[in-house]
């Protein structure tokens, strides 16, 4: 199953939509930033915990920042505590160091038993399409394969410690990101990368986690990711694309 998703929201939509308490993690990167800007527009709270907070100025009194590790469980469970959820862009800076070969297994280690201390069970993470093993236009696994097996190693073994947790988590799976504009029109489709999707700009995709991540029902279900049988984006592998 399959959605196309055409979502820019009315004001009534907005003014609607209740504030909730995010942690963005990863909130210097491309998507982070994104993630951020749209999520103050959309009238969330946010803290983010970042190494360096000097790209978040933009923000600065809009938001609250902690300076920190985001390997380090205990300055994670700290920040996130009295959240309502947490949304990561998180990732190694490419090229990829043999240092940060296992970067993203790290983190998840660090953020599941964070958040299980904590309390805060919902998370909505920034995976990559390389792992779509079933996706032939494009071949996304085999083309990760061929170029880019550290990632996709590293990546598995990150969403694994994910599924092996108790968190209310969604793993949203892009495929080449771009600097283009937000457009909200996209397509989703649960454990698949959708057809013909090879790229999706990361102001779409922070569209779509914040989306996914606010859980209104009729949004989530009905407007947004038709995809899921059970009318739930709960624990489940979603693709999306331009």
């Amino acid at each position: 199953m399959r959605a196309h998703i055409d979502t820019e929201p009315s004001k009534a939509e907005r003014s609607e939509k209740r504030s909730m308490k995010l942690v963005v993690l990863g909130a210097t990167g491309g998507t982070g930033l994104e993630i951020v800007r749209q999520a103050i527009e959309r009238g969330h709270s946010i803290t983010a915990l970042v190494r360096s907070p000097d790209r978040l100025n933009p923000f600065r009194g809009r938001i609250t920042v902690e300076q920190g590790d985001l390997l380090n469980s205990a300055e994670l469970e700290k920040v996130i505590r009295g959240h309502d959820a947490v949304l990561s862009g998180f990732g190694p800076r490419v090229p990829i160091s043999k240092a940060d070969a296992h970067l993203r297994q790290q983190f998840a280690g660090a953020l599941t038993s964070a958040m299980r201390r904590a309390g805060v069970r919902r998370v909505v993470i920034e995976s990559v399409a390389f792992l779509f093993k079933n996706s032939v236009l494009p071949p996304a696994y085999l083309l990760g394969r061929l170029f880019f097996s550290g990632t996709i190693a590293d990546t598995s073994a990150m969403e694994r410690v994910l599924e092996e947790s108790e968190l209310d988590w969604t793993i949203v799976r892009p495929p080449e990101l771009t600097d283009k504009p937000y457009t909200g029109k996209y397509r989703a489709r649960e454990d698949h990368l959708p057809r013909f999707g090879f790229k999706i700009s990361r102001a779409d995709v922070a569209d779509f986690m914040i989306r996914v991540v606010e859980d209104r029902r009729a949004d989530v279900a009905d407007f947004m990711i038709k995809v899921v049988e059970d009318r739930s984006s709960i624990r489940k592998i979603v693709g999306v694309s331009n």
